[in-house]
């Protein structure tokens, strides 16, 4: 049987511990930090940890909003091409740092990156 990437990640512990080490990256970067401003990061950390378990074949559903509809109000305020990759950036930072195999991270990357245009609204 073929794993999902969740199951290879590590599951649910381990998309709970990138999530929290991502999250703590990206809001002490200057880049990016400013669109956290108002954010309720025990909201935003839950949001992103549901859709990550899905995005990566896990076994939650994902209800929230989709990337457009999630990202308009920060496209709105300047976000574009710099600050996705900052963020890119952190997440492939983060799971080097768990120890997650370069063919992991690549799939991970992959699925990222496939959200870029929705994220930033074009």
């Amino acid at each position: 049987m073929v794993q999902t990437l969740f199951e290879r990640i590590g599951g649910d512990a381990a998309v709970d511990g990138a999530v929290d080490l991502f999250y703590r990256k990206v809001l002490v970067d200057d880049r990016i930090s400013h669109f956290f401003e108002t954010t309720d990061m025990d909201e935003q950390r839950a949001k992103q940890k549901a859709f990550l378990t899905w995005a990566f074949g896990g076994p939650k559903e994902y209800s929230g909003k989709d990337m457009r509809e999630a990202h308009k109000d920060l496209v709105a305020k300047g976000l574009d091409d710099s600050h996705f990759d900052a963020v890119a950036g952190h997440l492939q930072d983060t799971l080097k740092e768990l120890g997650v195999g370069e063919d992991i991270i690549g799939e991970v990357m992959s699925v990222a990156g496939s959200t870029r245009d929705d994220v930033l609204n074009r």
